[in-house]
């Protein structure tokens, strides 16, 4: 390569500043376009992955030449728009992902323009400064002390596997972080959790050492709520063998049914016992400060440690998650080290300090964003809104004679369609087994039929239909129109299948 070659060097990668414009403005009028027509469309087209793979010619090799942008981002948006399954869709009822904050895609862009590495201060010092800031709106809009330490982290795992390592390295009594879970005469150390908990708890045992067999599960009461009774049993019982009960995981909203566990009973329990309270808040911390939502809510104020997701109830896009730490000190002590090339101020803010990233995207922006554009009082709005139309389809489900409600929490309703004719014999044995396979085969017909998408919960060996708003576009004629489909569809499909599944009485 001569030397005038790279004096005027042209990148394969570069755009020039023009032709950004162009395709910046092209791609923006083609997603304000899709988000325009959003609601009229499917949530989802039933593709399956053999025909996506052949789309995408998934089996060819890596081009060895380069290919003009625009043309790129045309084949890519058509991918996109019409092969992907819509969150932001106004019946996407089916898992804790939100609608995405046209702000936040925004910002999203903004934060890969400038690019700068949220780990260290000096490489980002807007960026950095802006993210503490967001820490502590979020967590005052929890009702947790504002002073606390916290970072943002990519979801609901990692912020509660932050929250995880600050307890671990604060309650071994031992310098785990030194010696391993294996030091000379470390006890076993024992986490306590719901059975109702997420499943970031089995990754974090295994993932940091401990192993799956130090959770003790604890059973739930009807409403799915840790039992606090058979918790004190259980941690009194491990203490009498030596093991060291180091860390108890409060739900503030569980995944399969919005239960909120007894929390300040938990936060109470934990002071006396000497243990780590960690809050799961995941989906449903940010509803704290909402008229009407459960008082024990309340109780994240006292724990330890609290994890949030923003891509969940502040409708954030994807990746945003939050870490909550009372001591900033107890954070640190969990993650920091200094080699000798850091050469980092010790007086700024510095976010490897904090947790298990040294190099970090910018995701505050597009959470402080939506903040500043909403408000405290319009989140709350909008999330009292998703409440409110859960608890609507809830009411409204008794009024058919095929659908049964079966729980209501938070955002989160769930029910199943059991036809009338079979209600009086639902709790044999054979008929519960029936409708357990029925309403399994409906969920599947309700996503592939596009026209909402729910997803299931198991409540007491009930398979049941789940429904989560977390959906700023969701409206109350959305919601309407749900009960009407799935009997519509359950009608079919138990015509169907019942001659051949059911024994004739």
């Amino acid at each position: 390569m001569s030397q005038d070659s790279l004096r005027n060097r042209r990148a394969p990668l570069a755009i020039a500043p023009g032709e950004f414009r162009k395709l910046g403005h092209q791609l923006v009028d083609r997603i304000a376009e899709h988000l325009d027509a959003l609601a009229d469309g499917p949530v989802t087209r039933a593709a399956s992955p053999a025909d996506i793979r052949a789309l995408l010619g998934a089996d060819r090799p890596l081009p060895r030449d380069g290919a003009d942008p625009d043309a790129l981002l045309r084949e890519i948006t058509e991918l996109l728009f019409s092969h992907s399954l819509f969150n932001g869709h106004p019946r996407f009822w089916g898992y804790v992902t939100s609608s995405p904050a046209p702000i936040g895609m925004l910002g999203d862009l903004l934060a890969s323009a400038v690019n700068p590495n949220v780990g260290a201060w000096i490489l980002s010092p807007v960026a950095t400064e802006l993210e503490a800031q967001t820490v502590r709106w979020i967590a005052e809009l929890i009702g947790y002390p504002e002073d606390c330490g916290g970072l943002l982290v990519s979801g609901g795992n990692m912020a509660n596997f932050v929250g995880f390592l600050a307890a671990r390295a604060a309650k071994a009594g031992w310098n785990v972080r030194e010696a391993g879970m294996a030091a000379g005469g470390a006890r076993r150390l024992r986490v306590y959790a719901s059975t109702g908990v997420h499943t970031w708890v089995q990754k974090a045992v295994d993932l940091f050492g401990l192993g799956t067999d130090s959770i003790r599960w604890i059973d739930v009461d009807r409403r799915q709520r840790l039992d606090l009774a058979a918790l004190r049993k259980q941690v009194e019982a491990d203490r009498a063998q030596g093991d060291e009960p180091f860390l108890v995981v409060g739900t503030a909203g569980s995944v399969s049914t919005g239960a909120v566990d007894p929390l300040p009973e938990i936060a109470a329990f934990c002071r006396e016992a000497g243990a780590w309270f960690h809050v799961d808040g995941a989906y449903g911390a940010l509803a704290a400060a909402v008229p009407g939502a459960p008082a024990d809510l309340g109780g994240m104020s006292q724990a330890d440690s609290v994890a949030v997701d923003p891509h969940k109830w502040l409708y954030a896009p994807l990746e945003a998650g939050c870490s909550l730490v009372r001591r900033t000190d107890l954070l640190r002590n969990a993650f920091s080290y200094h080699p000798p090339y850091y050469h980092f101020d010790q007086e700024a803010i510095n976010f490897f300090d904090m947790g298990p990233q040294n190099s970090r995207g910018f995701r505050a922006l597009k959470v402080w964003l939506g903040l500043r554009q909403a408000g405290r009082d319009g989140y709350l709005r909008m999330i009292g809104d998703d409440i409110l139309l859960a608890r609507r389809l809830r009411d409204s489900i008794s009024n058919f004679a095929d659908l049964e409600p079966v729980t209501q929490e938070l955002s989160i309703t769930t029910f199943r369609y059991v036809p009338c004719d079979l209600r009086a014999s639902a709790g044999s044995e054979v008929v519960a087994a029936y409708l357990n396979w029925l309403n399994q085969e409906l969920l599947t017909r309700l996503e592939r039929s596009g026209e909402a998408f729910l997803s299931n919960a198991m409540v007491d060996g009930t398979y049941v239909l789940r429904m989560c708003i977390v959906n700023f576009r969701t409206t109350l004629a959305d919601i309407e129109a749900l009960p009407d489909l799935v009997i519509r569809l359950g009608r079919d499909l138990d015509a169907v299948s019942r001659p051949l599944r059911l024994p004739s009485p």
